[in-house]
């Protein structure tokens, strides 16, 4: 299967523009919904508020936080949280992860700044302890560097798909050991320099925990404009997608998974900007079918 989903703004101004969009895009087919995760910024809803929201508006399309900010958010009650909302909508989550970057905002919540290390070891117990919390069994007694939790019941909702957001070498290797999926970071796609040298990082890692790499998706966020018109140029001198027509977006994509085993796209607008009504029709009714049709054949 290939995701095709659409990043919504975080924004308390833009919230009635948002929820307008998340239902339209329900209705088109979409399978994703996405917001990011920084509750240090008052002016921006806090992403869980607004995933939880924005799913009891919707009927099909999945919610996913790209990426939950795990340093402000204790895996043991991000696990309650992810599989709550799983238990409410059927499933129609995506639990994305990630290390913390912006650690002078994270420390203004009264957070421990960690070092990169910590902060990996941290990301690593964390997912490893979301996914015992789900799925039913035996209660967990977890004693690790940062988590300890005892004696403690794992709720009977599987744990959602863990998708990270994960740059660096180190948190790159945690994705192949522990992850799901993969969202390369600064929208980096299938043609950069950055996909290609951390793409086999995460390979190599699976490998090395007996895991299957082919069973780690990776997933864009795609920034670009959706023109009327066909464009002269698709991508811009450094590589970087610009956009083009739905002709030109649909041999792109299509390319991208058939010829780099691309598994999903996230839309953005140029800059990453949220996309307008317009865009968002273009993309779900027009672009993801016919990829999707092209895919199958």
């Amino acid at each position: 299967m290939v995701h095709f989903g659409i990043g919504v703004s975080t924004a308390v101004a833009a919230t009635e523009e948002t929820l307008r969009l998340a239902v339209q895009v329900d209705r088109a087919g979409l399978d994703l919904v996405t917001v990011s995760d920084h509750p240090y910024y008052a002016d921006r809803l806090d992403a869980y508020a607004e995933i939880g929201v924005l799913l009891g508006r919707t009927e099909r399309v999945s919610g996913l936080v790209s990426v939950t900010n795990l340093p402000t958010r204790h895996a043991p009650m991000l696990a309650r949280t992810v599989t709550s909302l799983s238990a409410l909508t059927g499933g129609r989550i995506v639990l994305g992860m990630g290390v913390g970057g912006l650690w002078d905002d994270i420390a203004r919540l009264g957070v421990t700044k960690l070092t990169p290390g910590q902060a990996v070891r941290a990301f690593e117990e964390g997912i490893r302890l979301v996914k015992l919390l789900g799925g039913g069994g035996e209660p967990v007694t977890f004693d690790g560097e940062f988590y300890q939790v005892t004696d403690l019941t794992p709720a009977t909702e599987k744990t959602p798909p863990v998708w990270t957001g994960s740059v660096g070498p180190k948190s790159l290797a945690v994705t192949g050991r522990v992850a799901d999926g993969w969202m390369p970071g600064h929208a980096a796609d299938w043609l950069s320099e950055r996909y290609r040298t951390s793409r086999p990082v995460i390979d190599e890692a699976a490998a090395g925990a007996g895991r299957d790499p082919g069973e780690i998706a990776t997933v864009y966020n795609f920034p670009g404009r959706i023109t009327a018109e066909p464009l002269k140029k698709t991508r811009a001198d450094d590589g970087r997608w610009i956009g083009g027509s739905p002709d030109q977006w649909i041999e792109e994509l299509t390319g991208a998974v058939l010829d780099h085993g691309a598994a999903g796209f996230v839309l953005f607008g140029p800059g990453g900007s949220t996309p307008d009504e317009v865009a968002a029709a273009r993309w779900a009714e027009e672009i993801a079918p016919a990829v999707r049709k092209a895919v199958a054949k």
